[in-house]
């Protein structure tokens, strides 16, 4: 192993650059300090050294084989993990410059999480953070598999440290004109002959939606199913429908929200942290989020100091 690793450490990092640039190798080489004819060269002896092809030249583009995918997504994380453990060792890791891969909600696109987001960005301008929005299950599995340095997930992931951050009411929204918008309150039995929107089934709402009209006595008719949670707003706007949302600011005109009746109709809001090592940077946005949502959603500071540890 020794071998390899002294042999090929160069020319894995450029491969892994080479794939996070599309195959655009004067975007790699300036992105690692280097003149192009050294990326080029340090690929081809990739290629010799492993006796398997890695670029596909086509013309004035460059693409990356099936096997130069894989093999530059599985060392990727290794790579980023002796970084951090040899800035560590050496104390050289800032906490003000650096990347954070983070993740959230799609029921999360506009309000508070984008807002928290600007702030961080005005008051740590040298840490760049890359964003993935994905539904909790998507999230989850980033996190396991180090593509994702820390999310907000939806609902809590079993395998992940994480802690609690705030709480998610959900409410049926319905058409303006429905017969039931005019209610101050809406028990989920009315809703038995009601046509529903949700989303796939490897979503947690429509878990949940499934399971609540069950325990209310019903299978939902279910009569689309869409990704996007603006989309099914749009829909139930138009009266195709109704659905099982949490809040949203982005509500279009001719939707009314109701909340349900019944204290239990919600989902617990969670920050997570990847199966990898905590950069400081990562660790530097992950403070500040506890920090504000501690402060908005009286979070328990014990969940809060413990998670900042």
């Amino acid at each position: 192993m020794d071998q390899w690793t002294n042999r090929l450490a160069p020319q894995l990092r450029a491969l892994v650059e080479l794939a996070a640039y599309d195959g655009h190798m004067t975007r790699a080489a300036a992105a690692l300090g280097v003149p192009q004819s050294s990326m080029s060269r340090r690929i081809h002896a990739l290629e010799e050294e492993l006796h398997v092809p890695l670029l596909i030249h086509d013309g004035r583009i460059v693409r990356l084989t099936a096997a130069a995918e894989r093999l530059a997504q599985q060392a990727r994380e290794p790579l980023r993990q002796l970084d951090l453990a040899i800035d560590d060792v050496t104390g050289e890791a800032d906490p003000d410059h650096g990347t954070v891969r983070f993740g959230f909600p799609l029921t999360m696109g506009s309000g508070r999480v984008p807002d928290l987001l600007a702030k961080f960005r005005h008051h740590h301008p040298g840490i760049k953070v890359l964003l993935k929005q994905a539904h909790g299950s998507a999230l989850s599995t980033d996190l396991l598999a180090g593509n994702l340095d820390l999310a907000v997930v939806i609902p809590a992931p079993e395998r992940l440290r994480h802690v609690r951050i705030g709480t998610q009411q959900i409410q049926v929204a319905v058409p303006d004109n429905h017969h039931l918008a005019a209610l101050k309150r809406v028990r989920l039995a009315d809703l038995e002959h009601e046509t529903f929107i949700a989303n796939p089934p490897s979503y947690n709402l429509r878990l949940l939606t499934e399971t609540w009209c069950r325990e209310a006595g019903y299978t939902p008719d279910i009569a689309f199913e869409v990704t996007e949670f603006a989309t099914i707003r749009e829909l139930v706007s138009r009266g195709l429908g109704i659905a099982l949302l949490p809040h949203d600011e982005r509500t279009p005109p001719g939707l009314t929200e109701l909340p349900l009746a019944g204290p239990r109709y919600r989902r617990d809001v969670t920050l997570a942290w990847g199966a990898t090592t905590e950069a400081p940077p990562t660790r530097r946005l992950s403070r500040f989020l506890l920090h504000h949502f501690a402060r908005q959603d009286n979070v328990a500071s014990a969940e809060y100091g413990q998670a900042d540890r």
